[in-house]
């Protein structure tokens, strides 16, 4: 008992989290079951055959799995070049207009997906302009945005700036000092916010439903497939593994050059 008490905010946060990923290791079960029917979610046999091929029995989830990463990767690239400039010039500079810019980030955040799909369909619809693959882009970069400048912010916020003066001081002119100082400084910053970027284009169903036109996502192929009875338990599995394995190998990078430094 003098354990337990001890050990009691412990004990609750692994239960939290067990019961948290209980649905994660479900999807990783059924990835291994051979149903004896598409509607059917009951651990009927153990097999190996969904994981060697995947797209048997869905031909258009492998597609729709290479548009979403497609469309990941650009706005992921698009949003954390752009976003990065913004919050640099938020944090480093003063203009005109800055609360403003300030309050209209936050916009796409805190707006419901809802309220900013719709939105955008009515943009798009009005300018005449086709819906596909670009206007899934250009929804992905406007709300990865947001998330990409809140992100390298907060690097910043925690930089001290006269790491950047002293270098001025030794006579590297602005684009030096960017470069060799705030930029390998803001690394782990820009990366935390590609990471989410990806993980939220990735992910995103509402936005996406009311622009896409014909193209057709991984996460509505899902949508699709639930009422239909298609697996897509690999994918899912799989997308899980490979999040969780970057983490992992982040931190053990991490975990390496803290130790090198305190060498």
């Amino acid at each position: 008992m003098n354990w337990i008490r001890k050990n009691i905010i412990m004990i609750v946060g692994l239960l939290v989290l067990f019961y948290m990923f209980i649905p994660v290791f479900v999807v990783i079960a059924l990835s291994f079951n051979e149903p004896k029917s598409r509607l059917t979610y009951t651990f009927d046999k153990f097999t190996f055959d969904n994981w060697l091929h995947p797209c048997s029995g869905a031909e258009a989830m492998c597609p729709a799995v290479m548009v979403s990463l497609k469309i990941g990767l650009i706005s992921t690239i698009g949003a954390t070049i752009l976003g990065t400039l913004m919050a640099y010039a938020l944090m480093r500079y003063r203009f005109r207009g800055k609360g403003v810019a300030n309050l209209l980030l936050f916009l796409p955040m805190a707006s419901p997906e809802v309220v900013l799909g719709s939105s955008l369909l009515t943009l798009f619809v009005s300018a005449s302009f086709p819906l596909g693959f670009w206007t899934i882009l250009i929804a992905h970069i406007m709300f990865c945005l947001s998330f990409v400048v809140v992100t390298v912010k907060a690097r910043l916020a925690g930089m001290d700036p006269r790491l950047e003066q002293a270098a001025m001081d030794l006579y590297a002119n602005e684009w030096q000092t960017f470069r060799r100082i705030t930029l390998p400084l803001l690394a782990p910053g820009i990366a935390s916010a590609a990471l989410l970027s990806f993980s939220l284009s990735f992910d995103d169903f509402i936005v996406t439903n009311f622009n896409s036109g014909s193209t057709v996502t991984f996460p509505m192929f899902v949508w699709g497939s639930a009422q239909r009875g298609i697996p897509v338990n690999v994918i899912g599995s799989a997308v899980f593994l490979i999040a969780l394995a970057i983490v992992v190998l982040g931190q053990i990078i991490g975990a390496r050059k803290r130790k090198a430094l305190a060498a």
